[in-house]
């Protein structure tokens, strides 16, 4: 876990579906909603990243992108955006080096007892200059795509 919130994107490439990769500090001008999710598939996953989908044109509408992020295989977040219809690019983060810089690798645990080092859904969202200006952490994805939605101004 980061001992400090990060406070800017990192500027480094990351591979991406589509055959692309995404460099954060290079989409300066729009504000980006940058979600980690724990794994492809998921019940939880699944449902978070439809509602991330069902609202692509309402976040349009205020400059935002959306890039979801997990330490999937790209062969994977490419069959699950396919599955899902996402419109909106997944980065596979393998070697968990965006993880780590936005600290959501923590302990998993079940009934008090830590099992692994995992994932820990959360989402950050980006201002235009590229400054971090909103986390949540420790996602419950009940409404959570539109609390962050309702977070981004309009522009005039």
């Amino acid at each position: 876990m980061a001992t400090t919130e990060p406070t800017k994107v990192p500027n480094q490439d990351f591979p991406a579906t589509d055959g692309t990769t995404i460099n954060l500090h290079k989409l300066k001008g729009k504000y980006i909603v940058l979600y980690f999710y724990p794994k492809d598939n998921t019940p939880g996953c699944t449902i978070e990243s439809k509602n991330f989908r069902d609202l692509q044109k309402k976040f349009d509408e205020k400059n935002a992108v959306i890039i979801g992020v997990s330490r999937d295989t790209l062969k994977s977040h490419e069959k699950f955006k396919t599955k899902c219809e996402l419109p909106f690019p997944l980065i596979s983060d393998e070697h968990s080096e965006l993880c780590r810089y936005f600290g959501v690798i923590g302990e998993k645990t079940l009934f008090g007892k830590k099992l692994f080092d995992g994932l820990i859904r959360s989402t950050f969202l980006i201002n235009p200059e590229g400054k971090i200006i909103q986390a949540w952490r420790k996602v419950s994805i009940k409404n959570h795509a539109q609390e962050v939605l309702d977070s981004i101004p309009f522009l005039n």
